[in-house]
């Protein structure tokens, strides 16, 4: 943007009246003394006839045409004579021989800010004293006013020489590049020491953006070109790339806004100097274009820096790369942080000079009325950015913290830090009191960090080198299980030796106070319990505020990111007898909630079963009107085969089938309750005890497995559900030539007597132990056990760590098994898991996952376990063991877990735990379904895992 003007806007002294009119000698007889001392240049802005009579001709004045600004009204002509400023030799009609007849504009060569060609480009320019001036000789006094009008043309040609050669960049004298070495005193005194103070902070608003765009050419040439063709290579190629995007970000796009910037800058400055009415247009327009640029580049700034110092601290080629750098003349001594950091420095200094400049601008000048918005959109902007820089700074301090831990060896603990979410919220020393009486120094120092996930206690160490090592002493306590004790207790004294003075001094005690806080893990109340002591009470207070507010948060965020979503399905239909239940009205309640199917009627109609103590009631989902249908109190197991029309009760001793159809009618009052008896079967129970059952899908078939004792020895049988089509009559196991709507699959397994439970894997079929998880195939007569897993003996890893492996899970219970998208197999225990390959081998260095809450049964949905006590469901990813949701109750129950569909993740689950009523109708079970959720404008994909040839060949889940 051009602003045009005929006239310097200068402001005249009132009563100013014109000079006389004198002699170049007369008027100057001061000025030029023959017996002064020689040796000095003459001073361009030193007055001469020709400064004050540009033509050489005394008392006549010309008006010449120049640009006036924009925001500049037209002063109206006054008659005196013209204040001291210099015009270039450019505006003149007589010019020097040698300057040139058109100024060089950014049409012309491109760009404003270079400097003219020519040898008188690199001429040194020197501003010339005073005192020199009087060592010059003169002829007669036309020869001397010839001779002094060619003199002037010649500092003309100096003078814009000068500016040119400012703009150029270090080409004059440090003291030279200021407004004042450019402008004649004349100039200045016309101007006024308002308006001199204000083209003095212009000028330095030119020259600081001129070493800004300077500096972050010397990036590129300095640092990132000579780092990216180094031979040999400073970094590793494949680590180049990334760590040149990572430290230098998008310095490139913030130096092209700047260069323009930079050229319309001296663009104005050579148009209107030396009184530059405004540069606030251009400022504010190139305002708009970086601000982006800038938000996103302050705001990895601390993550760029932090990755700066990693790679010196690690690599010693980069260190040797970097002190080259240094001695780099332009450096000046300033080291790549100074370099790194000038963008995040530059905007606010450029707010401290424009507010300057508006705070010296003389009322009724238009910057007035301009400065303010330009201020407040850059006031605005850099404030915006501050909560991105303390997060980036947070995210360094997190990543730090993240790399000086050391996990207890063994253990598999996916705290997920490589979430873009993770941050740490507080840290700093707390101390512990040991548990040993003996101990003349009973206190632990530690260091407590707060993670928004995570609570941890680490032990500081510092290594060679300076490097700070953290040991994990106790286990991280995720903040779900997490609860805050006393933080009122009163101080305590600690003793400590003496630091000071001789060694009698050190063996003296000295106390000081400590403030100790309780926290404990919720679902461990005693063994994971911390009384930790703060230096002062203000960290104490720190800490409990800390913890406070991260809950909330946490608490805020899980309930707004869960995995399964507990929805109810009913709360008030089955109560137990309580506190204010009458005597005798108890008989009346159902009792407490062991079981829960759903199914699908004639119709359409959703129905639910649900095992009591009383026995199964039956009703419509949603519908609070539950039937009682069978007698059976406290069932074992209730199995619905949809697909089969058959509903399988597991009651003490036996296991019975009845028609599904048939029930469903009798609960909806369309059949009489004669007709369910008759429709029963007896699968088992005849011949010995039925302990537990199952059902699910081996080789594509719908088989129920169950366990029955006999004597001294458990079997373990498998039958094969069938279809109308494919019933025949068939001699069962409890009658001679009835219709059985299940056939033998295999033959009987003989397995351990400490048997417990008993899953369908895809081709065979998994039985828990004491002793581990046994593998059979109960179609294969030559070798039906096919092993015990985990097979300890084929390990492969450390024997220190397998040895510590097998030690806790003979300790643990074990559950079952999970296969994971990862070709491997989940172990699932009561109290860990571990991974084994598919020939039941232990995986991953024998490593193990330890569950916060011990559980008492599992199940299995998607990618997720999910592990059930009495207080707690705890949802872990499969493949990882990483900790994604918990949820809380009290007297949690697993109702359905089995997996007859062909995605796991298509099954109901159900669960009961205490409901929200209880009065004189007695205490109520609340039933929930969890659930899976899916994110906003996505669909979810149940976990499909890719076949692969050969894989679980010998037993597939």
């Amino acid at each position: 943007m051009h602003n045009q003007r005929h006239y310097p806007y200068v402001t005249i002294p009132p009563g100013a009246s014109p000079l006389p009119n004198l002699s170049p000698l007369q008027a100057y007889q001061d000025e030029f003394e023959h017996n002064a001392p020689s040796g000095d240049l003459l001073n361009p802005w030193d007055q001469t006839p020709t400064t004050r009579h540009p033509n050489g001709r005394p008392g006549e004045l010309r008006s010449r045409p120049r640009t006036r600004s924009a925001y500049e009204p037209v002063p109206p002509t006054i008659s005196f004579p013209e204040p001291e400023i210099h015009r270039f030799a450019s505006q003149r009609t007589t010019l020097h021989p040698y300057s040139p007849r058109h100024r060089s504009s950014k049409s012309d060569d491109g760009h404003g800010s270079l400097p003219p060609s020519g040898d008188h480009s690199t001429r040194p320019f020197t501003p010339v004293t005073p005192d020199s001036a009087s060592s010059m000789h003169y002829p007669p006094e036309d020869d001397v006013l010839n001779q002094l009008t060619r003199e002037l043309s010649n500092v003309s040609l100096y003078s814009e020489e000068g500016l040119r050669l400012f703009q150029a960049g270090h080409q004059l004298a440090e003291k030279d590049e200021e407004w004042h070495r450019l402008v004649p005193p004349e100039a200045q005194e016309a101007l006024g020491k308002i308006e001199v103070e204000r083209q003095s902070v212009l000028f330095e608003l030119f020259k600081s953006e001129r070493d800004y765009v300077e500096d972050l050419r010397l990036v590129t040439e300095v640092f990132i070109e000579p780092l990216q063709f180094a031979k040999p290579p400073v970094i590793a190629s494949d680590r180049l790339r990334p760590f040149v995007q990572e430290v230098f970000w998008n310095l490139g796009q913030i130096s092209v806004h700047h260069e323009r910037m930079l050229a319309a800058l001296f663009e104005r400055q050579l148009d209107q100097h030396p009184l530059v009415q405004s540069v606030t247009d251009i400022v504010l327009e190139t305002c708009f274009q970086f601000q982006a640029d800038y938000e996103s580049y302050i705001k990895h700034y601390p993550i760029a820096e932090e990755r700066h110092r990693t790679e010196l601290s690690r690599n010693k080629n980069y260190q040797v790369f970097i002190q080259k750098c240094s001695q780099d003349p332009r450096m000046r001594k300033r080291d790549m942080i100074t370099f790194l950091s000038r963008p995040v420095t530059r905007l606010p200094r450029l707010h401290l000079i424009l507010e300057h400049i508006q705070k010296i601008t003389e009322p009724g000048h238009p910057d007035l009325e301009d400065l303010p918005l330009l201020l407040n959109i850059l006031s605005d902007f850099l404030k915006s950015t501050q909560p991105g820089i303390a997060a980036a700074e947070n995210r360094v301090k997190y990543w730090n913290v993240c790399e000086s831990l050391t996990m207890p060896k063994g253990q598999i603990m996916d705290l997920d830090w490589y979430n873009d979410s993770r941050s740490l919220v507080y840290s700093g020393p707390v101390a512990r009191r040991s548990k040993s009486e003996m101990d003349w120094h009973p206190w632990t120092d530690l260091f407590a960090v707060l993670l928004d996930n995570y609570l941890l206690l680490t032990k500081e160490e510092r290594r060679t080198g300076g490097i700070l090592k953290r040991y994990v002493s106790s286990r991280p306590i995720p903040l779900e299980y997490l609860k805050l004790g006393s933080f009122e207790g009163q101080p305590e004294s600690r003793r400590e030796r003496s630091e000071e003075g001789g060694i009698l001094d050190s063996l003296r005690a000295q106390y000081k106070p400590i403030y100790p806080f309780t926290i404990y893990h919720s679902a461990d109340k005693l063994e994971r319990r911390y009384t930790l002591y703060a230096p002062t009470e203000s960290a104490r207070e720190k800490w409990r505020n800390a913890l406070v507010e991260t809950k909330g948060i946490d608490d805020v965020r899980r309930d707004a990111n869960k995995w399964f979503a507990p929805q109810l399905v009913d709360d008030g239909s089955f109560r137990s007898p309580g506190a204010y239940t009458p005597r005798g009205f108890g008989s009346k309640a159902s009792g407490r909630v062991v079981n829960a199917v759903s199914f699908t009627a004639a119709g359409g109609k959703r129905l639910m079963a649900v095992g009591c103590a009383t026995g199964i009631y039956v009703g419509l989902r949603g519908d609070i009107s539950f039937r009682k249908i069978l007698s059976y109190g406290n069932p074992s197991s209730i199995i619905v085969l949809q697909e089969f029309n058959k509903f399988i009760v597991h009651h003490e001793s036996y296991l019975l089938s009845y028609s599904l159809d048939i029930l469903a009618r009798v609960a909806m009052y369309q059949a009489p309750a004669s007709s369910l008896d008759a429709s029963m079967e007896k699968i088992a129970g005849e011949d010995g005890t039925v302990l537990f059952c199952t059902v699910g899908r081996i080789k594509q078939r719908m088989i129920v497995i169950y366990a029955l004792k006999s004597f001294f020895q458990i079997t373990v049988h498998a039958l094969e559900a069938c279809n109308l089509s494919e019933l025949r009559r068939t001699p069962s196991r409890g009658s001679q030539g009835t219709i059985s709507s299940f056939r033998p699959f295999g033959e009987p397994l003989y397995v351990p007597k400490d048997a417990y439970s008993v899953m369908a894997l895809a081709k065979m079929i998994a039985i828990s132990t004491e002793k581990g998880i046994v593998i059979a195939d109960p179609t294969d007569a030559t070798r039906q056990i096919i092993q015990v897993v985990p097979d300890f003996s084929g390990a492969t890893c450390d024997s220190t760590d397998m040895a510590d492996l097998k030690t806790r899970c003979e300790d643990a219970k074990p559950l079952g098994l999970i296969r994971t998208e990862t070709r491997e197999i989940l172990v699932v225990y009561d109290t860990l898991g571990c991974y084994i390959t598919k020939q039941g081998v232990p995986h991953r260095k024998c490593g193990f996952i330890l569950w916060e809450t011990k559980a008492t049964s599992f199940a299995h949905r998607g990618s997720h376990v999910m592990l059930f006590s009495s207080e707690f469901i705890e949802i872990r990813s499969i493949s990882t063991g990483r900790l994604d949701q918990v949820i809380e109750g009290s007297d949690i129950r697993l109702l359905m877990h089995t997996n007859l569909k062909s995605h796991s993740a298509d099954d109901p689950l159900f669960v009961a735990m205490r409901g929200t009523k209880d009065d004189k109708d007695g205490v109520s079970d609340k039933i929930i379904e969890l659930v899976r959720t899916g994110d906003f404008n996505s669909t979810q994909t149940p976990m499909t895992p890719t076949p692969v040839d050969g894989l679980w060949d010998e037993w597939d889940m």
